[in-house]
């Protein structure tokens, strides 16, 4: 095991591993011990008692920031030559189709998010393998398969975001910067919570959020109360 820096050593000294914090408090420890040179992420891993392996189960949703990821968001909209002016206006950083298309055969994938329209999904199709183990795959459900493109842009520029429990029965999600204030990261978080309550599957038995971590890129992670959402 790698040994720990002072700094580390500071930052872990700072947190009582036998207390759950609010999220106030664990808002404003994660900014407190994160010392990095670059304004980290801030992220929530959040443990649900579903199982993700049964389709009654299975969590997913998009939720707005209210004060936005922090973070400059890419978006690719692949649309048709109508659509393209819209696209634009609303803030996309790529906007087009069979070029695009191509590029990303080619192994392309700068972006973070692509937004298009139903008419266009059959040729994304056999992309499937590219774009969907980094997530770039559109789907109506999280509003990125629609004909409102200026509406969807502009979601996304804004700070929605979509998350999914992974296979480990965990939601991971990135909620802010270090150098937001403290109320800005508890906002979003509380925000992230609360719909991820509003999701719980009438199937899941048991005790639904049972833990919930918030951290910095480079911080001790810090143990919230799973009530608070």
């Amino acid at each position: 095991m790698a040994k720990l820096t002072k700094k580390q050593k500071e930052a872990h000294a700072k947190i009582d591993k036998n207390k759950l914090y609010s999220v106030e408090e664990a808002s404003a420890l994660v900014k407190e011990i994160t010392n990095t040179k670059f304004d980290a992420s801030i992220d929530l891993a959040v443990r649900l008692g579903v199982d993700p392996r049964k389709a009654n189960q299975m969590v997913r949703g998009v939720v707005t920031l209210p004060h936005g990821t922090g973070k400059d968001v890419k978006v690719l909209a692949l649309v048709t030559p109508d659509k393209e002016a819209e696209a634009k206006e609303a803030g996309a950083d790529f906007v087009g189709l069979d070029e695009y298309l191509d590029k990303i055969k080619g192994g392309w994938t700068d972006v973070d998010v692509i937004i298009t329209m139903p008419s266009v999904m059959g040729k994304l199709g056999p992309l499937g393998r590219v774009l969907g183990p980094r997530g770039l795959m559109p789907n109506p459900k999280t509003g990125t398969v629609t004909m409102d493109i200026a509406k969807a842009v502009s979601d996304v520029k804004a700070g929605k975001i979509d998350f999914k429990v992974d296979k480990t029965g965990i939601v991971h999600a990135a909620i802010g910067k270090a150098s937001f204030t403290a109320d800005k990261i508890a906002d979003n978080a509380t925000e992230l919570l609360e719909t991820l309550q509003k999701l719980k599957p009438s199937a899941a038995k048991g005790v639904y959020m049972k833990s919930v971590y918030m951290s910095s890129t480079m911080s001790p992670s810090v143990q919230l109360d799973p009530k608070v959402g």
